[in-house]
């Protein structure tokens, strides 16, 4: 990700001409003689126009946000775009953004190829007051959408929320010919400023407004006009692997940093670390919780009994606490009821539960910190600044001798040590209110690793039977065990096996570990294969969650592929077949490497005797792949799949 910081007050000018949004409902022939975009012939739509300005009022100091589109669109597969959903942020019952303004109308061609326009009905408006629990919805549906149609729309929003001033996305999922952005700042607030994304700007230009800004009381304030503008777009298009699609677009971001009030006092909001520390040491709902030791050590003296060693003992109140809570499901790096009050209820958000945890573990006598992220679906984090708002989550972290261990006890089915890959999201801050907090690498602790062992044998009329065990661990064995506990019973989950591989019967299974979190989850089955097929008999030995279509089909990727963890794949087959039988095909040896020893593939076949054994290793030993390395790791999907589609095939001698 590219992350610059500019100036908040740009080298101004009295020069350069002022940003201007364009005329409402005033379309050109060029425009409706548009049929394709010749910069993206498959765009099913293209943000012809599209015009934003933000301000500070100076009659009530709110943020007002003007924004302005113009989308042609090419076919129906563009017609999403015609159905709008604008947030309206809030923060409680009295302090929330406001909507206003709204018009839309769509142009498009009639049978007789003549223009028609229709505007929105203002009744056709709605809001979704419980879309979040920070934001309502405002939607509307633009009418007679068609192949060939343009539709426009703007709106006004009235915001309190200043203190992070209005974003501004360039890039979206369809192309824009040109987007435009004007921010007016009053001098008495100063904005950290940043851009983010691999695109630069085609314009950044600023202005002085004399005395634009006068609040009251005589008070008065210049302000910088600010235009940041980008033209011919790319579309973004999410893939698979990837964090919040915001870490990655063009965009440009606000964050106040410090403003004067009308008496002239300076107030620094952006602090530096030990500012946050010790804010966060007296907050209420934060450092304060993290005192409530007395009220956990009885609660935590039984559950340690017996136990000799520190981490014996984190384990135990690990285990503990993953059991005692449900959570929510909401997120957060405050407490929102307060430990006590969660224990009590049992159950609270991610920050009740694992602020809980840290203080528990401390009442033991041993060494847990609070960790504060950002998860992945929320976006990476800037240490350019300390900004508190970009995180969205706390964890714990113990410390046993020289080892740490990052831990959430939300998800009763994750092991000691292993977090939820929603946070291993870059970095955290480690907050210790003995020395200075600290950032730490948010990285797995374990692989995503499965083994297929398959032993098996031909009969002589054709038939294939054997066992199969299949072995799954770190991160693998944490879905694992989800997707068998979707199951009433053993004997369920071997009945939708048999349903999504009607040519194999499974019979005899064992599940084994499936409540021993640390340990490799087994599955132990007696196989049956379907294999004739025009008098040979086929056999793929990598029928268990074969790969099928790569993950990875852009052009170009300006964005890293985040795995989250490494993985390892195996698959082992013993086939043991009759005198009369002989292989005619078996799967190719290989050694393939990524760059870097990113991963590697190998695969063998050797035939000794009656006896076929194939091997199967498949490495990617990176979490995070670079945009560079991107069509290496597409080659190398590729490669997988037409590995995996070889089938063995044999046919009784002659």
């Amino acid at each position: 990700m590219k992350h610059f910081l500019l100036s908040g007050a740009l080298a101004l000018s009295s020069t350069i001409a002022f940003a201007q949004d364009f005329a409402f409902a005033k379309v050109s022939s060029q425009e409706f003689e548009l049929k394709k975009y010749d910069k993206d012939a498959n765009a099913n739509a293209v943000v012809l126009k599209e015009f934003g300005n933000a301000y500070i009022s100076s009659s009530d100091g709110e943020l007002v946000f003007d924004y302005h589109i113009r989308i042609k669109i090419f076919n129906s597969k563009g017609f999403k775009h015609g159905n709008v959903e604008i947030p309206i942020g809030k923060s409680d019952a009295n302090t929330f953004e406001k909507i206003r303004d709204i018009k839309a109308i769509t142009f498009y061609p009639d049978e007789n190829n003549l223009i028609r326009s229709s505007e929105l009905d203002p009744k056709q408006i709605f809001k979704e007051s419980k879309a979040g629990k920070y934001h309502d919805l405002t939607k509307f549906a633009l009418p007679n959408l068609r192949d060939g149609c343009i539709i426009e729309y703007k709106y006004t929003i009235q915001s309190p929320f200043i203190r992070t001033f209005r974003s501004w996305d360039f890039q979206s999922d369809i192309p824009k010919v040109s987007s435009e952005y004007c921010a007016v700042i009053p001098a008495v607030y100063n904005y950290n400023v940043s851009l983010r994304g691999p695109y630069k700007l085609t314009k950044s230009t600023g202005i002085l407004e004399k005395d634009c800004f006068q609040p009251g009381g005589g008070f008065k304030a210049d302000c910088s006009k600010m235009t940041y503008a980008m033209a011919d777009i790319p579309a973004f298009v999410e893939e698979d692997y990837m964090t919040a699609a915001s870490n990655f677009k063009s965009a440009m971001y606000f964050e106040l940093s410090d403003y004067t009030d009308y008496r002239g006092t300076k107030h620094q909001l952006s602090k530096e670390w030990k500012d946050v520390d010790r804010d966060l040491k007296t907050e209420e709902y934060f450092g304060a919780q993290l005192k409530k030791k007395d009220f956990f050590k009885d609660k935590i003296t039984p559950v340690i009994e017996g136990k000799t060693t520190e981490l014996d003992k984190a384990k135990a109140i690990y285990s503990f606490m993953q059991g005692w809570f449900k959570w929510n499901n909401f997120y957060g790096k405050y407490s929102d009821q307060g430990v006590k009050k969660a224990f009590e209820n049992h159950s609270g958000s991610s920050a009740d539960i694992n602020l809980a945890l840290v203080t528990a573990i401390n009442s033991a006598g041993l060494k847990a910190e609070p960790v504060l992220l950002s998860t992945r679906r929320n976006g990476l984090i800037s240490d350019l600044f300390p900004v508190l708002t970009e995180f969205d989550y706390v964890i714990c972290n113990v410390t046993i001798g020289e080892t740490s261990y990052l831990l959430d006890a939300t998800d009763p089915m994750l092991p000691f040590g292993l977090l939820p890959l929603r946070c291993i999201n870059d970095k955290g801050r480690l907050i210790n209110f003995d020395k200075p907090s600290s950032w730490i690498d948010l990285k797995a602790s374990q692989k995503e690793s499965k083994t297929l062992n398959l032993d098996l044998i031909l009969d002589e009329e054709g038939k294939i039977t054997g066992k199969m065990i299949v072995l799954s661990a770190g991160y693998e064995g944490y879905n694992k065990r989800y997707a068998i506990k979707k199951f009433n019973s053993t004997d369920e989950y071997v009945e939708d096996l048999d349903e999504r591989y009607p040519k194999i019967k499974f019979s005899k299974a064992e599940i084994v570990n499936m409540d021993s979190l640390e340990k490799p989850l087994q599955e132990l089955y007696e196989i049956e294969i379907k294999s004739q097929n025009n008098g040979h008999v086929n056999i793929n030995p990598y029928f268990m969650n074969k790969i099928t279509e790569n993950p990875f089909k852009l052009t170009e990727r300006t964005y890293p592929v985040d795995m989250g963890a490494p993985s390892e794949t195996k698959v082992i087959m013993v086939l043991k077949f009759p005198e009369k039988f002989e292989v005619i095909s078996k799967p190719p040896a290989l050694a393939l490497s990524l760059p870097n020893n990113g991963g590697r593939l190998l695969t063998q076949s050797t035939l000794e005797g009656n006896t076929l054994l194939v091997s199967y290793n498949m490495q990617l030993k990176n979490s995070i792949y670079s945009s560079e390395e991107y069509h290496y790791l597409k080659e190398f999907y590729n490669k997988i799949i037409q590995t995996q589609q070889a089938d063995i095939i044999l046919k009784k001698k002659l």
